[in-house]
């Protein structure tokens, strides 16, 4: 594909030039500038997009001695949902949907206002106010987007988890927040089954007393409501640094970490991400594939910010066929489309015909994260879609965004990340905190993120917060990826450091091996852990096959591709491999497991999209001590 020239990112180097004087050639003097001159940076990106501030900002930024300390438009005040409602237009779509069982709908925009409304009269005959929580434990569905804006229109705060979640694993979030409404859904379909919900949302309510008010969406899924006019909402100013949402870390170890979000930061980054690195315009259509669990869900609704068309999928991504979430995309005229680095890897190990077939002239890109997506797979999804941009994210909950990602004028390196997003100082350290280029180390932040979490909550003297971020540089945020910058400025994702093979000296990031593995026919899926200690020093893969193949031949692939030194010492077939709900490999869990904890002490099983898998590794752990 050949790069793009007429790209909202060129639009905003201009506007820099005519307005600040500043001409860039290079995307890496912008980026540059961008870190270095924090204030006038995000300054220049709030009047770019036109922020509206209720009250005006008395600072840009007001830097502290540690990062958690920055302060950022200090003083002013805005409304998210306000800027959502600023593109509002009577002619265009504001979402449209679909459902595996085949249903599909599209809504205008003073649908949306006419539901957003509703929703915002029941939340304050509730009694919800500014700052009180709203939670809900419902689909991905437009009536679910729809709830959020009512709640943050009013200046509360959201916070929202899958229906596939346990209830165990649902208390441990909302219970911290003593939510006023929970919204639910009481049945959703998934891969070809209708659930029910009712029993689970009864437990909810008892076990978290602090919900007075049950607000069921599917009773309220048309968007038929009596219309009103965007001016009858209400619209509430919060503080620029107000929480927006508090999102989860995954709750593999221990209670989920629950990460606090401001109102403005989201409302600049997403801006900044969507429109100037993944060129997002009005009129364009959104699609990233997720649930109301994972951060891309937030990310995607951010979409609306930018004029777009939210597009929605609800069910299983390949439920009724593989080509479920393509024929969406077809028929809604997708224009940006997402999803996790495990699906593309699995829809290009084959072609059907439909692939083979479709006509994918709207597709402007195809966004990959959740985990490193492979050369190889980007190249198939190159070859697959010649007009599309592939563009890979990698980021976080953490953040609720992208460290590294897409730049539309850039050339894509299979196997790389672009480049370091605006605003954000990546670099790669080694151990001894030297920055280092072209090897790999630890990714870090060398100066505050506008969208780090403002708080963790109930961590008042910031020591969670130092741990999870600050423990191993002190002065600097690492964010726990092993990573590599190349020297042509894009970015190598290898894994989590946690994961990483550490054998015999030499390092290597688990992506690695799962890259090579991708390439036998014979492997559906697999996961490589190593169990190093004083006593011990193996490699154990886990491998779940498409079909019959030697340990032999598996070792020999590995040591050509990879390494000599991290052939597995011992090689296992498993039926399942295990996954987080938002897709991620149970790594450290499973290490931890093997080395002697229990199942309790590393995973909550009400986590995981695969449960029963992780019990095939709790006796595999116990018969092999």
């Amino acid at each position: 594909m050949q790069p793009k020239t007429a790209t909202q990112l060129r639009f905003y180097k201009k506007f820099l030039a005519d307005n600040y004087g500043l001409n860039f050639e290079r995307y890496a003097d912008v980026h540059q500038w961008s870190i270095n001159a924090l204030d006038q940076f995000w300054e220049s990106i709030a009047t770019y997009f036109d922020i509206f501030f209720d009250t005006p900002y008395a600072n840009v930024l007001v830097r502290g001695k540690n990062f958690w300390e920055t302060k950022w438009f200090v003083g002013s005040r805005l409304s998210y949902a306000q800027h959502i409602f600023k593109q509002y237009h009577p002619t265009r779509l504001a979402v449209i949907y679909q459902n595996e069982l085949g249903d599909y709908e599209e809504i205008n925009w003073n649908q949306l206002v006419s539901k957003v409304y509703f929703f915002q009269q029941k939340l304050i005959k509730s009694g919800v106010k500014k700052g009180d929580y709203v939670v809900c434990y419902g689909i991905n569905s437009p009536e679910t987007a729809a709830a959020f804006l009512a709640t943050n229109a009013l200046g509360a705060i959201w916070s929202s988890c899958s229906p596939d979640f346990g209830t165990a694993a649902v208390c441990d979030r909302f219970a911290q927040l003593n939510p006023k409404v929970l919204f639910a859904h009481k049945t959703y379909p998934y891969n070809g089954k209708i659930h029910a919900c009712q029993e689970k949302i009864s437990t909810i309510c008892n076990q978290i007393p602090s919900i007075n008010t049950t607000i069921f969406l599917d009773e309220h899924a048309s968007f038929n409501d009596t219309k009103v006019a965007v001016n009858e909402l209400r619209l509430t100013p919060v503080d620029f640094s107000a929480p927006i949402w508090v999102l989860f870390s995954s709750g593999t170890t221990g209670k989920p970490k629950a990460i606090v979000h401001g109102t403005g930061q989201m409302l600049l980054e997403h801006l900044k991400a969507l429109v100037l690195h993944q060129d997002v315009t009005k009129g364009d259509r959104y699609f990233w594939y997720s649930t109301t669990g994972w951060m891309m869900w937030n990310y995607a609704l951010s979409s609306l910010l930018c004029g777009a068309t939210l597009c929605i999928y609800q069910g299983a991504p390949t439920c009724p066929d593989s080509d479920s979430l393509w024929r969406f995309a077809v028929k809604a005229q997708i224009h940006h489309f997402g999803g996790g680095a495990v699906y593309f890897q699995q829809q290009m190990g084959h072609s059907t015909d439909f692939l083979k077939t479709a006509d994918f002239k709207s597709l402007r890109t195809i966004g990959s994260t959740g985990s490193p997506l492979s050369a190889d797979t980007c190249r198939k999804l190159q070859q697959q879609f010649p007009s599309a941009q592939i563009v890979s994210l990698s980021g976080g909950t953490d953040v609720c965004t992208a460290f590294v990602g897409g730049h539309p004028e850039l050339p894509v390196h299979p196997g790389e990340i672009q480049c370091a997003m605006l605003g954000a100082a990546v670099e790669v350290w080694n151990d001894s905190g030297t920055a280092i280029v072209d090897e790999p180390g630890e990714l870090v932040l060398t100066q505050p993120l506008l969208s780090m979490p403002i708080y963790l909550l109930h961590d008042d003297d910031f020591t969670q917060y130092q741990k999870s971020y600050f423990d191993k540089y002190k002065t600097v945020w690492n964010h726990g990826d092993w990573a590599k910058l190349t020297p042509n400025g894009g970015m190598i994702i290898y894994g989590r450091s946690d994961a990483t093979l550490n054998r015999h000296g030499v390092r290597i990031g688990t992506a690695e091996l799962y890259d090579a593995l991708n390439n036998l026919p014979e492997v559906e899926d697999g996961l490589i852990i190593h169990l190093s200690d004083d006593v011990q020093d193996k490699l154990l893969l886990f491998l779940q096959l498409l079909q019959p193949v030697a340990d032999a031949d598996i070792k020999k692939h590995i040591r050509t591709h990879c390494s000599p030194r991290h052939v597995p010492d011992f090689i296992y077939r498993v039926s399942e491999i295990p996954y987080t709900i938002s897709g991620k490999k149970v790594e450290v869990p499973i290490k931890r497991l093997l080395m002697g904890a229990s199942l309790s002490e590393v995973v909550s099983l009400d986590s995981l999209r695969n449960p029963d898998a992780m019990r095939w590794f709790e006796q595999f752990s116990l018969h092999s001590k």
